[in-house]
């Protein structure tokens, strides 16, 4: 049931995916602004790294596991409300995390702004889903660009005003004025009534005939394969997203001067708006590619590429300009898991519940952040970052062939008509080209 009534706003749908878009960009900085706050945190209360860094465990966590729960609501009363619920928790997170003076605080604020976060996240995307049935891949890789991307333009400014006001100050600021828009844009959301979305384009990618309730899903082990392969790679992804700073600072290169065209900056500044651009673009790129090609065998690609960029981090990324390029692929390498496994997912089991199930699936980015302060662990054991990146590496290579020769062949048996005698398989159909 939507309770959202037909002529309450425009249907162009494309209306949708820009007014998501945009939410998604204000809510970047609470993930991907993070790191630009963790030293100066310290520098003021002495906590230490990992104990700092327990609070974006606990973001990710919140931010991911109550997806689903948000996404119960969107698929049954609209993303507007939900949305905007997300734009004022989201501001009221920021302002706590500016006056948190002790770690319970900090904490607290880390798991208000996940709420926030997940509730802003898993309806745009979802809602995406839902209006894009002929460019799945790549309307789910552009309003996850949002994310990727959104705090590309911000990080000077809150780098400018953590220098200048202090990191308190760039909290409260921030946090406000996200919160702001994302109230104002939530107005323009709604779901497609039935008949308002186009159905799937004629491409040659598996598409359910029927749809999946969450309960049904959780019951294949498809789904946990899934759930499997994006913990391991958002893992990998998230260890460089919390501390890219910390590693820059380890390697020496944080401040050093680096020149690109016209613009001088220091290798963290332009290191983070590199690193937010790729990111971001990587999720419509190889969204579209996946509508085009599949997404297992996109997987295979992009993770094969991942593997190297992870290694070519921790061997040669310990100069300005190597970090800056390396950790850019490693952004560019991780960030489409948020357009391909939303994407497969609702190829898999179908339209209806999309924000539900990709919100079920979303949480195995919850799951990955637990393995962040074990990269931290491992890094204080070993002394350096070396031994962290080969694990990602080998991760990612793990991934790449699950996905070719695990999930594949498993997602063409049931598209495959039963052998007579036998039970057909769950209905899945293969769209393809005249």
């Amino acid at each position: 049931m939507n309770s959202e009534s037909e002529n309450a706003i425009p249907v162009n749908r494309w209306l949708q995916l820009i007014a998501g878009v945009v939410c998604m960009v204000m809510i970047a900085n609470l993930q991907y602004g993070w790191t630009y706050f963790v030293d100066p945190i310290d520098a003021k209360f002495h906590w230490g790294r990992k104990a700092i860094q327990v609070a974006f465990t606990i973001f990710v966590a919140t931010e991911t596991w109550l997806v689903p729960i948000e996404g119960w609501f969107v698929d049954r009363f609209g993303p507007r409300i939900v949305v905007m619920f997300g734009g004022v928790v989201v501001a009221i997170a920021w302002a706590i995390n500016s006056t948190a003076s002790s770690l319970s605080m900090l904490y607290l604020g880390a798991a208000v702004g996940g709420v926030g976060a997940g509730a802003v996240y898993g309806t745009c995307v979802g809602n995406s889903l839902k209006w894009f049935a002929d460019r799945r891949g790549f309307a789910a890789g552009l309003t996850a660009a949002g994310f990727g991307a959104g705090a590309a333009a911000t990080v000077y400014p809150i780098i400018t005003v953590i220098k200048n006001q202090g990191y308190q100050t760039a909290f409260l600021w921030f946090g406000l004025g996200q919160g702001i828009v994302i109230l104002l844009l939530s107005q323009l959301l709604k779901a497609p009534l039935p008949g308002q979305a186009p159905p799937p384009a004629a491409r040659k990618i598996s598409q359910t005939t029927r749809d999946y309730r969450p309960m049904e899903m959780v019951s294949t082990p498809i789904f946990w394969i899934l759930y499997v392969m994006f913990t391991l790679v958002a893992a990998s992804g998230l260890v460089v997203t919390a501390q890219v700073a910390p590693i820059a600072k380890d390697y020496g290169v944080t401040n050093l001067p680096v020149q690109f065209l016209f613009i001088s900056s220091t290798t963290l500044v332009m290191a983070g708006i590199v690193d937010n651009i790729l990111n971001g673009l990587a999720r419509p790129t190889f969204g579209w590619v996946s509508d085009r090609i599949g997404r297992e065998n996109t997987m295979a690609i992009v993770f094969v590429f991942g593997a190297g960029a992870y290694w070519a981090l921790g061997t040669v990324g310990t100069t300005p300009w190597a970090f800056i390029v390396t950790a850019g692929l490693v952004y560019f390498t991780w960030g489409e898991i948020y357009s391909l496994f939303p994407a497969l997912c609702t190829d898999t089991y179908g339209v209806k519940f999309a924000a539900t199930n990709a919100g079920l699936l979303y949480t195995a980015k919850g799951t990955a952040a637990f393995l962040v302060p074990a990269a931290s662990f491992l890094q204080a054991q070993t002394g350096s970052w070396h031994a962290v990146f080969i694990v990602a590496s080998f991760t990612n290579l793990l991934v790449a062939a699950t996905a070719l020769f695990v999930v594949k062949p498993m997602r063409a048996a049931r598209a495959a008509p039963p052998v007579r005698g036998e039970s057909a398989p769950s209905p899945i159909r293969i769209v393809t080209g005249s």
